[in-house]
Parts: C-alpha cells; structure tokens; sequence
C-alpha cells in the first residue's frame, strides 16, 4: 500500500503550523531559532513568546500581543504581522477542507470564504496594485509549501477532464469507479477540483472505504443537482448531505483555482489546494502526479493539460517520463485528434513506453498498472 496523504510525513521539522505543535516544541527545545512559525495564533501564548529566545525566528501571519511582538523583534526575529481585512489567509500554513472553504453555505455559496475570495481577486486582478499581486504569490507559495508537505513519499495519480460532465451520467458513474479503483490501489488521487469529471475522480476516492453500493447510491442521489448551473448553491449542498450520511471518506486532493471562479471547487476532496494563478496550479498538478496521469475526455484545457505532461515526459526534465492513459479512442483521434501527435512525440523516445490510449473508463487502471512495470 502506498502512503496515503493522511500519514504522509507532515512538513520540514523547522516549520510550525498549528498550536499544537508550538506547545510541543517550546518545552522540548526550549528555544524557536530559526523556526517558521506558520499563522498560528499566539494571543495566549505571551508567557512562553517573552521566555523563549526567537533569535532568527520568522512568524508569518501569527496573531499575538504587541509586548510580544516587541520582544521577538528586538531577539532579532522577523515577524510578518496578520493582513487585515483579507478573504483569505496569505500565510496559511495548512491546505483547504471543503468545510472550510464552504463555510456559511446555509446561507448561500455567495457567503462562503471560497466566493468571497474570488470577488477579492476579481476586484483587484487588473488594478496592477503590487500589494495584492504580492498579496496572491505569497498565498500560492504557501499553498504549494502545504501541499508538498502533504504529498510527500506518496504515490499520485491525476486524473484530468471536463467541468462538463454532469452528475447522473453514465461517463460521471465511470470516472468515480476509476477514482474508487485507483484509491483502493494504495494511490492518491489527484484532480484539478473542480466539478464534472473532476468531482468525479474525487467523489470516488471518498468511495473507496465503504461498500460498492455506496457509490451507486451517492450517484443517484447527487444527479438531483447535475450541474453546478444555475444553482452553485444547491449542487454544494447536495455533495454535503452525501459527506454527512457517509461520514469519514477516503483521502484524494483537489487543486482547483480562483482564475476559473465561475466553477467551484468539489466537496469530495479531502485536501484542497486553491491557487490564484492558473499558472502555477496547472503546472503543479501535473509535476506532483508522479505515478501518472489519467485524461478524460475533455476540451480545450485537457489538451492543454495533455502537452503540458507531455512536454517535460519528451525532454525528461522530471527525470523518467511517467505514464500517461488516454481514454475514449473516438475523442482522442477523431473528435479532438490529440493521439496521433503525442503518438508522433513519443517515437523512438523512453516516452514512448508511457503512453496509451483506451477505449473505456474502465481499462484505464490496467493500462496504468502496464506501463509503470
């Protein structure tokens, strides 16, 4: 089995994100030099912040009392105060929950930190302020520090494809099957989070501890809502009300962006890695799955996802080029004629023996397991 994200090895042994950890460290070192304390608020932790020497310390984001303060910085420590007035938390130390992002969603999506986010980045995406454009890097940063720390010695596989696809379809049935499957595989999934396809995969690695009729009867009931138009609102709800009759699910990540905020993110992911440059989420989903990636069929952005795997696999930037499994033979050689130029790529390159093209959903674990021997 490999290492799921759940009892991945958390993070750097420098790095302190919950207060937890800080009340484990401070009497077991007795000291915080050269400690990354990570947005944790330490309002009640002034005793031990004046005790304690926090020469070469850096807090970032960490809420506490101005004597406090005034005391780390004369140790010669750098303290990055919290940003007020934020949707969100530039420093934070850990990934989104679907909890968290869709908090306040009994009152409507429009509520919830997830779309007040977006309605930040939409008002000052173009205003060329340094601030908010320092304001978003330092946030994506932090995002992908999380999301190494959670993924490190496990095995992942992404799988790619359309917002399109809607609950109750056959296709949405098939891509939760290959999530369950590959799950179940000891992998960890991986999507760009957001509906279609996409909720799909995760939806399925949720699936995988319970009974296969679980996922059949989550299907069924999440069809009420296909889509996530007209009503974000009620397509959330209906996956939370799946999350409570089945509490506990399996691990997957999502890591979707607030460049395409028209989509939400899905609740089916355990571990939610929001970027706001589409940039840097692409490219990081794609580097991450390092035991390859599983594309369904999809339009414009999944055959961009197609080369932009294919390009480092070519080159061998990422060292061995890692599997990649196209699935649906009639999209991928007629609709949208993708195949034959990855084929043409691949030729008498180690690429070549990582790439196939399956006709079914259902043939694609197999087709994985084939071109990782």
């Amino acid at each position: 089995m490999q290492t799921s994200p759940a009892h991945a090895a958390h993070h750097d042994d420098r790095e302190i994100e919950t207060l937890e950890e800080f009340d484990a460290v401070v009497p077991a070192r007795g000291t915080l030099t050269g400690f990354r304390v990570q947005s944790v608020d330490l309002t009640d932790r002034t005793r031990e912040l004046l005790a304690t020497d926090t020469s070469g310390a850096v807090f970032l984001g960490c809420p506490m009392r101005e004597n406090a303060a005034a005391k780390l910085r004369a140790d010669g420590a750098l303290v990055f105060p919290p940003v007020p007035h934020l949707p969100f938390d530039p420093y934070r130390g850990l990934l989104y929950s679907p909890d968290e992002l869709f908090d306040g969603l009994e009152k409507g999506y429009e509520q919830t930190p997830d779309a007040l986010a977006y309605d930040w980045f939409q008002r000052t995406r173009a205003d060329g302020d340094i601030y908010a454009s320092m304001l978003r890097s330092l946030h994506d940063d932090a995002v992908s520090d999380a999301l190494d720390e959670l993924l490190r010695a496990t095995q992942v596989v992404g799988v790619m494809g359309g917002h399109a696809m809607a609950r109750g379809t056959r296709e949405y049935a098939g891509a939760a099957r290959l999530g369950r499957e590959l799950t179940r595989a000891g992998f960890t999934v991986a999507t760009g989070g957001g509906p279609g396809a996409m909720e799909a995969a995760n939806l399925g690695a949720y699936a995988a501890p319970f009974e296969d009729a679980m996922l059949d009867e989550a299907c069924e009931l999440l069809a009420a809502a296909p889509s996530f138009t007209p009503s974000i609102t009620d397509w959330a709800r209906a996956a939370f009300r799946i999350r409570a009759r089945w509490p506990r699910g399996g691990h997957s990540v999502g890591i979707p962006t607030w460049f395409y905020g028209h989509e939400p993110p899905n609740a089916f992911a355990s571990h939610i890695a929001k970027y706001f440059a589409n940039a840097t989420r692409e490219d990081g989903l794609l580097a991450r799955s390092n035991a390859g990636v599983v594309f369904l069929p999809g339009a414009a952005g999944t055959v961009q996802e197609i080369f932009d795997n294919a390009t480092p696999n070519y080159y061998e930037s990422r060292g061995e080029p890692t599997p990649m499994v196209l699935v649906d033979h009639v999209h991928w050689t007629e609709k949208l004629p993708t195949w034959p130029l990855l084929q043409a790529l691949a030729r008498e390159r180690s690429m070549e023996a990582r790439i196939a093209l399956v006709d079914r959903i259902e043939d694609a674990p197999a087709a994985l397991k084939r071109l990782t021997v």
